[in-house]
């Protein structure tokens, strides 16, 4: 991609590459985060510690806040300009870690506990919403050096109410799901 293409682009392209460029980054945080080191215990912990957390969400009737609540707080901090990128490499690498232990705990490799997280809509919506959430942090931090940062946080008004929109629906599939396994 040459900078006369950037130039030349209109805002909402620019907007759209930035996104897709963030979105592949956090597919690569998170994937390396399923190569970190961790014993099996320590994977059984984790993943009782989840059983745990679900089993009592749902007792009381309270998963599909939590699961909301939770994303959204993390895309919400994911916004913050500098920080919101570094942050979101932490949550998505510390998420790579999770699934690994989930899928060591139960015998599964890894890997194929990724890809098949890569084949369900949760994973798309919620990477969109936080793809979103760090590019537009990075669009702030230009913004802000640029003295234009005021006109820059209308959009961000707007990109925190989709995200908010797009991890609703996300934590309400994957309420579903849960409710609906075995």
């Amino acid at each position: 991609m040459s900078w006369d293409f950037w130039k030349s682009a209109s805002p909402l392209v620019r907007r759209i590459i930035t996104i897709a460029i963030v979105f592949i980054f956090a597919v690569i945080i998170t994937t390396v985060g399923t190569w970190a080191p961790i014993e099996e215990q320590e994977a059984k912990d984790i993943d009782n510690e989840m059983n745990q957390t679900v089993n009592s969400l749902k007792t009381n009737d309270a998963l599909l806040q939590y699961i909301f609540g939770n994303n959204f707080m993390f895309t919400l901090i994911m916004f913050v300009p500098i920080i919101g990128v570094v942050f979101g490499a932490y949550v998505l690498y510390s998420t790579g870690a999770v699934i690994a232990a989930i899928a060591i705990s139960n015998q599964i490799p890894p890997a194929l506990s990724l890809i098949a997280l890569f084949l369900t809509p949760i994973f798309w919506f919620e990477f969109a919403a936080y793809s979103t959430a760090m590019a537009e942090s990075l669009w702030l931090t230009y913004r802000l050096w640029q003295r234009r940062g005021k006109h820059e946080l209308v959009n961000a008004c707007k990109f925190i109410s989709v995200c908010a929109v797009i991890l609703l629906v996300a934590a309400s599939i994957e309420t579903i799901m849960i409710y609906s396994a075995p």
